[in-house]
């Protein structure tokens, strides 16, 4: 049995991980590591990729720009989640915001440490990171269109930072990127309508709030439409192994989200929708190991 002292710390840990979203962070850890292994290093040994301290760095400097990110974010939006998350928002205030903040200035010099073990670049890449993160938690996330795009480049600037750090610059890659970009700005999108409750309670000049959600669906559908481009050339253009049935899987899935998003109209709808992205997305990263399974366990080997 815990004492009364070891329950209030398990407590404190559990509200802080919520705070900082430990489990996003531990598969953007596990994306960033899979794709350095099969797609940006894949002419390397697997074992000298996952033993590269430099990566390392890079992916723990990144994990910590993240969850510094949540903690920020969390901050501007507490009232907002006392709307449209109350659960987790309870949750998240068993952690004052001092030791909050306090936490987001530790993790924010702990990432720019890691960083210069690498080199000069990585800390110019991670400080402006870091801005980026703050301007968009305290001014642009409220601004319709502006604040979805950011949102979704501040998503996959983590890989960025691995993508330079290889300098490997082939098409597959961008294809990569586009379809993640375009899957994670249906995301921001879709979560827009799923907290629109609060957003208007709150004057954030969200999409659905300033122009609606019908016309909300329609640049969902267009997304949509759009992921047609990197997925044709996945699927044919690219060698990319047994990854090609998650594609189609993905494909499926984007059908299916779209025919429920008309006939969406209620948060528990949108929340449902949110799920299925975030299916397409979890999946997509695991689907990484079939792109080349026998050449992969030859390399670890």
């Amino acid at each position: 049995m815990f004492t009364r002292k070891q329950k209030h710390i398990l407590i404190k840990f559990f509200s802080l991980f919520s705070v900082v979203r430990g489990y996003n962070i531990l598969i953007i850890v596990l994306a960033q590591y899979l794709t350095s292994v099969y797609i940006f290093a894949h002419d390397m040994p697997a074992k000298k990729v996952l033993l590269d301290v430099n990566l390392l760095m890079l992916v723990m400097a990144s994990a910590a720009v993240i969850a510094a990110g949540y903690i920020i974010n969390n901050f501007y939006d507490s009232e907002k989640d006392l709307i449209n998350r109350p659960n987790k928002s309870m949750l998240d205030k068993l952690v004052s915001q001092n030791t909050k903040l306090s936490f987001y200035f530790v993790l924010n010099f702990s990432a720019i440490i890691m960083a210069s073990y690498v080199s000069f670049n990585p800390v110019l890449f991670f400080s402006a990171y870091i801005f980026a993160i703050w301007f968009y938690s305290h001014k642009l996330k409220k601004l319709p269109i502006i604040g979805n795009i950011v949102s979704a480049l501040l998503t996959i600037a983590p890989f960025f930072a691995i993508f330079i750090y290889y300098k490997n610059f082939d098409s597959v890659i961008f294809a990569h990127a586009l379809f993640l970009f375009l899957i994670i700005a249906i995301r921001e999108l879709t979560k827009d309508l799923e907290n629109m409750k609060g957003d208007l309670a709150l004057n954030y000049r969200t999409i659905p709030v300033v122009y609606g959600d019908k016309t909300s669906k329609k640049m969902i559908t267009l997304l949509i439409l759009l992921t047609s481009i990197p997925l044709y050339l996945l699927i044919y253009k690219f060698e990319i192994g047994y990854m090609t049935y998650y594609f189609f899987l993905a494909i499926f899935l984007l059908i299916t989200f779209l025919l429920f998003l008309w006939k969406s109209s209620t948060k528990i709808h949108y929340v449902i929708l949110h799920n299925i992205l975030k299916v397409i997305i979890v999946a997509g990263i695991f689907s990484i190991l079939l792109i080349d399974i026998d050449l992969v366990l030859n390399r670890i080997l």
